[in-house]
């Protein structure tokens, strides 16, 4: 069925189809009766999916990455759907509109997308209110939601509930020497909503970011926010969010930072800016295309290269939320086999539909 709804989806402009299938998604879920149809339908549910990691609560260890919902407009659909956790974001300071539109693009011969988005968000006041009448909707009250045992958890009555997580970022604007600044704003303004934190400086859209992830931009931006995070009474799980086409060199230099930073753990990985996985027709389609992030299954033996390598890097004692290519439930056990504690789906959910979490985790 999802697929002659995607092959509908398809002759859409491929930003306006994700927009109209989540709103439509959002219309439908106003009706208590087929919410509860969904729900039935798509999620899973049981102890043994369950997961304790970063001190949280995690009610299965599939998840939905940072892109997906930016602005955090979809967190009780998603919740519907069975995801574990979605993070929200990137989020920066301020709002920006993001790059020229057209900006996200598929390939749908390799299952691919290509997109450039550039941040396009409402900005982290905006946002954070989204997130406050979400955890209040889950009984959570607002502005004190991140210190209680609920959140902390991830339970509700008993029931498993969605983790949430911040992605944040600088905006366009910001120049790199001050990137620590909007890092900084974006944490405490979100610290209250969010359940961990995820600093993104691995985007390939955001014109010099990358450049962030040496060694010693990158241990001025962890170390203030950890600084700031340990100075609580209750800190929030840290992590950080790497591209997968990093050297071998500076993955060293963030397993590095990762112990002397304190991190809870990575996410890996970003998109790729290398094409080199696509067939080589679509190798010629996406340089017409131009700049963007490749993601979808043309990722997925490079990422599982980066986090194997992280792993060996870390000895194991990092936990890892993987991505990069994940459509099957082979593609989520590779990800665990290789030692991943978690593993996020983005572009996998595009082409697979609503039922990915059930057809990965089911009988696990």
């Amino acid at each position: 069925m999802y697929q002659l709804l995607r092959n509908i989806l398809f002759l859409l402009e491929a930003e306006q189809a994700h927009y109209f299938s989540m709103n439509l998604l959002k219309a439908v879920c106003k009706i208590p009766p087929v919410k509860a149809l969904i729900k039935k339908l798509f999620s899973v549910s049981g102890d043994s999916l369950s997961k304790e990691i970063f001190g949280l609560h995690f009610r299965n260890s599939l998840g939905l990455g940072a892109g997906f919902d930016k602005n955090a407009v979809y967190l009780n659909e998603l919740e519907t759907l069975g995801f574990g956790f979605v993070e929200i974001g990137t989020v920066t300071p301020l709002p920006q509109a993001g790059n020229e539109k057209p900006r996200l693009f598929r390939i749908p011969s390799d299952k691919a997308l290509i997109n450039r988005m550039g941040f396009n968000n409402d900005g982290v006041e905006v946002i954070k209110e989204r997130l406050s009448i979400y955890k209040m909707g889950r009984g959570l009250p607002a502005g004190q939601a991140g210190t209680m045992p609920a959140c902390r958890t991830g339970r509700d009555n008993g029931q498993g509930t969605m983790i949430i997580g911040g992605n944040i970022g600088k905006n366009k604007i910001t120049p790199n020497e001050e990137a620590w600044k909007d890092y900084l704003i974006c944490f405490n303004e979100l610290f209250d909503v969010v359940d961990y934190f995820v600093v993104n400086v691995s985007s390939p859209n955001t014109p010099g970011l990358r450049a962030l992830q040496e060694k010693d931009a990158l241990l001025e931006i962890l170390q203030k926010l950890q600084d700031n995070n340990q100075s609580r009474k209750n800190p929030k799980p840290l992590l950080l969010k790497i591209a997968p086409d990093v050297t071998s060199e500076q993955l060293m230099d963030i397993a590095a930072i990762c112990k002397e930073v304190k991190l809870d753990g990575l996410v890996s990985s970003n998109t790729t800016i290398d094409r080199n996985a696509l067939s080589k027709f679509n190798q010629q389609k996406a340089s017409q295309i131009g700049a963007g992030g490749l993601s979808g299954k043309p990722l997925k033996d490079k990422s599982d290269a980066v986090l194997s390598e992280l792993i060996h890097l870390t000895n194991g004692n990092i936990p890892i939320i993987a991505s990069g290519g994940v459509f099957t439930k082979k593609d989520y056990q590779d990800k665990i086999d290789k030692g991943a504690a978690m593993v996020q789906v983005w572009t996998g959910f595009i082409y697979e539909g609503p039922g990915i979490v059930r057809k990965i985790l089911s009988a696990q």
